[in-house]
């Protein structure tokens, strides 16, 4: 039964009043939510905005200070993960929650397995598997491994985990992070087939297109107060970034004047098996080239191969005129090449060590004296990034693993900044980032290109390809199939005929 007149029916879920401090921090201050059977509610705002805080409230990982959770109009137990569970919520992380190496059947019901006389009653677990699947309207093999399976069908199998429990209200956390724009149009099938069964579901993203299409109602929070909930299809994307962001930004991909100038980065026939095959392009002074394709055309690959972080088996690459060797990562910094990595947690920071020793790691002869680390230049050489990038800390000694992921991506940039590269390589850029933030890094991009650094910017975010690059190119199966001369006058469509070609095309 799809939401048609949320305002005339019982609420699924309401959460009045929520407040939640921790030491230090306010993180929610008397926050509202309320959701309707069978549909989609987006919830909107910035990094730190307490979006998370609610959700775990909600998911019984934290407890109120004060506030009520009803559902049905009854006072509800969410005083544990396990009571929240019993309660018909299911909360399915950005990060899932599978066991790689047990199968999809193991997974659904590991914790709750149906038993008879202690013996774990297979038969019963694939029955009811196939079931669920079937409500969901996808086929999944149940006895495949879980690592063996594609991320989206790693996210079906988390969805008919939260069923198996029974769940009346699904929160679903930035559920698209790592799907192809295919993978992610199945997902919305699967979400309209749970509305129609009158399953309430809390949708968390930064991708706004993703909102509009998907959601219902938007409720907004800033610096953990409620601000607003409004219906979807009576609010603008301008008004959505404002109510977000609490200004108005007027461009989303903020516009440059920017002399384009003399070829800096040249690629030639740079090749690793069938993952990157003879692809060859350049990259001119102060210009920023996007490159984009489908989650699995190369782009990744091509930016590790240019960094060193894994080994090409042929191709040339040259910077301003001068072929470079690169065997390592090493190499490419040394030749001043940097890359901010697609995953920032797992590869661009050390995650335990705190915001100085992430900076200078890169940087570390600039600090050193006779082995011994300068450690108050470091910290007064980050102050310099902290105020210029607007980086929210507390101290140059917090935890790198405490910040927002806007911040977090700022600390990677920043190092690269004090090593002066003259090539960055932006991968996914604004993944798992709110829309302030990402102005901010747009912006940043735009001082870079400035200074006549040469920019490539790899994205899944078409909007944000077609909005900041000079000129796009497009992969697929490992090799360039067209490039986008003008994308200002380009279309999405345009560029995913050229991420489903094989042969080279221009457009």
């Amino acid at each position: 039964m799809p939401n048609t007149d949320a305002a005339s029916k019982i609420p699924l879920l309401r959460m009045r009043g929520i407040r939640k401090s921790f030491p230090g921090v306010k993180a929610l201050k008397g926050v509202d939510l309320t959701l309707y059977h069978g549909e989609v509610l987006a919830l909107l705002g910035e990094n730190g905005a307490g979006k998370s805080t609610l959700i775990k409230i909600l998911g019984g990982a934290h407890q109120p200070d004060e506030g009520v959770i009803e559902i049905n109009n009854q006072p509800a137990n969410v005083s544990t993960p396990q009571a929240s569970q019993a309660s018909g919520i299911g909360i399915i992380y950005q990060e899932f929650n599978l066991i790689p190496f047990l199968s999809v059947r193991e997974n659904i019901f590991l914790g709750q397995e149906p038993k008879f006389i202690s013996l774990i009653q297979k038969t019963k677990e694939e029955i009811i598997a196939k079931k669920l699947f079937d409500r969901i309207g996808i086929k999944i093999p149940i006895d495949t491994e879980c690592n063996a399976l594609s991320v989206a069908h790693q996210q079906i199998v988390e969805i008919a985990k939260t069923l198996a429990q029974d769940a009346r209200i699904i929160v679903m956390d930035e559920p698209s992070a790592a799907l192809s724009p295919r993978e992610t149009k199945g997902l919305f099938k699967v979400i309209k087939e749970l509305k129609s069964q009158g399953i309430g579901i809390i949708y968390i993203s930064h991708r706004l297109d993703e909102i509009f299409k998907i959601s219902d109602r938007i409720t907004f929070l800033r610096d953990g107060q409620y601000i607003d909930t409004l219906k979807t299809k009576e609010i603008s994307r301008n008004k959505v970034i404002e109510l977000m962001v609490g200004r108005s930004i007027k461009n989303e991909f903020p516009k440059r004047n920017t002399n384009i100038g003399e070829t800096r980065l040249k690629v030639s026939e740079l090749s690793q098996g069938k993952r990157v095959q003879k692809v060859s392009f350049e990259i001119k002074s102060g210009e920023v080239v996007g490159l984009t394709g489908l989650v699995g055309a190369g782009r990744t690959e091509t930016a590790r191969l240019l960094f060193g972080a894994e080994t090409k088996d042929s191709g040339d690459i040259e910077l301003d005129g001068k072929l470079l060797s690169i065997k390592n990562p090493r190499d490419a910094i040394q030749q001043n090449i940097c890359l901010l990595t697609e995953d920032r947690k797992s590869q661009g920071l050390i995650l335990t060590q705190t915001i100085r020793e992430n900076f200078s790691l890169p940087n570390l002869l600039q600090f050193c004296s006779w082995s011994f680390i300068r450690k108050k230049d470091e910290s007064e050489a980050l102050s310099f990034y902290v105020d210029q990038i607007k980086m929210k800390i507390t101290s140059t000694e917090q935890i790198a693993n405490t910040l927002s992921g806007g911040n977090q991506q700022k600390v990677v940039l920043s190092k690269w900044l004090q090593r002066n590269a003259e090539v960055i390589i932006f991968d996914e850029p604004t993944r798992g980032i709110d829309v302030g933030a990402k102005y901010e890094i747009y912006q940043l991009i735009n001082q870079l290109t400035k200074k006549g650094k040469a920019i490539l910017m790899i994205s899944s975010e078409l909007p944000e390809i077609l909005g900041m690059s000079d000129r796009v190119l497009v992969m697929n199966e490992g090799h360039i199939t067209g490039e986008i001369q003008n994308p200002s006058n380009a279309t999405q469509e345009d560029v995913m005929r050229l991420a489903t070609k094989s042969k080279p095309t221009s457009a």
